[in-house]
């Protein structure tokens, strides 16, 4: 066998090997190479068809991997600069989970920012872990949640010495980050694991001058998100883990809920993205900055947008900035983000990542060129000039902290009973409430229900804010715990 090497690609390599079989299937998928379903097969091409194929010995088994998909784990693991690398094929929100489970049980306490992705509470409902959350400093013209403080996170330990584990978002979706190093340092000295959230930094680990990756810093585990910045197929992530964690433990709580059929097409996209990554990164995401700076500097030279960077940087909350990040600020020419998000996609056909009730999100990468960025910046120009109105009355506030009563667990699990929206006021909510994307709760599970939230969450859905979450699918109705 060749050695490995990051120029290798070792699950490409054995489907290429596969294809040359000339195998004749009498197994799953029943589409039988794209023979069994050729809408699918002209939508999707031959070439994609032929390789969604089922886990075999040449193949190696994503549950159980010992050949190809072991050795493509083991050259991720040492691209990322970690211990192991675990392929995840059910996206980030997988991962995340693993993260969570790998490190706690119920009744243990996780430290937290609130502003964190729904998988993380998802995860606290799945085995009963109690959140511990340091609410994060807000940037209140911007109307983002910023970093975690270290002074907030120190204050957390000690009020709280028997976590087991901190959870960190870095970056967050607008690219701000925590000074990794210094949780990871404080942690550590408590006995208490470190989860990095990375679900927007793959970049970090392969760019220059950007900010400190996880397994730089120190942290336990990682879940980072290929599929964002890295160029692998939507839905497909990796896991990361340091030297202090049980591989084959994770392994196993991986197993508890990733698929026993992971997709080849999937599993190979993060093989190709890691070699491409490992050999071009820091030219492929110099680029990628030096793009998005221009963006920047374009935008914000239109007048009354704010497309924010390092300036935000004040040493704690905003320890430093991803500069890969296009989060730009409307509220000064009038329109909430989502209202801008609508305008690009409708009238400019312009898709951009997301837009809230201050902000938007272009995201930049890999794949972008100088000639759409002018595009994006011609539009929002047109937009200020065509769409500007008065700011006054406008919501600025996107983060309300969260009066928690009792476990996401307990909470989901209750007996509950639903009631009109506007009766919930007081009562703890027992299902989720978030605008998606980025999908961080408004509320939560065990959380109570206060004037504030209400006033929120209408004002998003008349913004035009993609609601999503609890079982009443147009949100005019909240499940709530019985008498509380």
């Amino acid at each position: 066998m060749q050695q490995l090497s990051q120029e290798r690609m070792p699950i490409y390599e054995a489907l290429e090997r596969f294809k040359q079989m000339r195998v004749v299937p009498f197994d799953v998928p029943g589409h039988k190479h794209g023979k069994g379903n050729p809408e699918l097969t002209r939508f999707l091409g031959e070439q994609c068809v032929s390789v969604d194929v089922n886990s075999m010995k040449p193949l190696d088994n994503l549950i159980h991997p010992v050949s190809v998909i072991k050795d493509a784990e083991e050259l991720a693991a040492e691209a990322f600069g970690a211990a192991h690398a675990f392929f995840m094929v059910g996206g980030t929100t997988s991962a995340v989970q693993g993260m969570v489970l790998s490190v706690s049980k119920k009744g243990d306490k996780i430290i937290l920012p609130r502003n964190v992705h729904r998988s993380v509470i998802n995860a606290l409902v799945l085995c009963g872990a109690e959140p511990v959350y340091v609410n994060p400093e807000v940037d209140t013209r911007l109307g983002i949640s910023l970093g975690m403080s270290l002074a907030q996170v120190e204050q957390a330990i000690r009020e709280n010495p028997d976590a087991v584990a901190i959870l960190v978002n870095n970056p967050t979706y607008y690219g701000i980050c925590s000074d990794l190093c210094g949780i990871v340092k404080l942690a550590h000295a408590h006995g208490i694991k470190v989860l990095a959230d990375e679900a927007h930094g793959t970049h970090f680990y392969f760019g220059k001058d950007l900010p400190v990756s996880a397994m730089a810093a120190g942290a336990d585990m990682a879940a980072v998100s290929m599929h964002k910045s890295g160029g692998s197929l939507t839905q497909s992530s990796i896991l990361l883990t340091g030297p202090a964690m049980n591989a084959g433990y994770v392994r196993q709580i991986i197993n508890l809920t990733q698929t026993t059929s992971g997709s080849y097409l999937l599993l190979s996209s993060l093989d190709i993205s890691r070699r491409n990554l490992a050999l071009r990164g820091e030219a492929v995401f110099a680029q990628v900055a030096a793009l998005a700076q221009y963006a920047r500097n374009e935008i914000n030279a239109i007048g009354d947008y704010d497309a924010f960077s390092k300036e935000l940087i004040n040493g704690d909350s905003v320890f430093d900035f991803d500069v890969t990040k296009l989060s730009v600020h409307t509220l000064d020419i009038g329109l909430a983000g989502v209202e801008v998000y609508d305008l690009l996609r409708d009238e400019y056909d312009i898709q951009i990542e997301f837009g809230d009730i201050g902000n938007i999100l272009a995201y930049v990468s890999l794949g972008d060129s100088r000639q759409n960025v002018e595009r994006l910046v011609s539009a929002l120009s047109e937009v200020r000039r065509l769409y500007r109105q008065d700011k006054a009355g406008m919501l600025t506030q996107e983060y309300i902290s969260p009066q928690v009563v009792t476990t996401p667990q307990h909470a989901f699990y209750a007996e509950k009973e639903s009631l009109p929206l506007e009766k919930t006021e007081g009562r703890v909510c027992s299902e989720f409430v978030m605008c998606y994307p980025p999908g961080i709760p408004v509320l939560a599970p065990g959380e109570r229900i206060t004037r504030d939230i209400l006033d929120y969450i209408a004002y998003a859905k008349e913004k035009g804010c993609s609601m999503t979450g609890p079982e009443d699918l147009e949100i005019k109705h909240l499940n709530v715990l019985k008498g509380v």
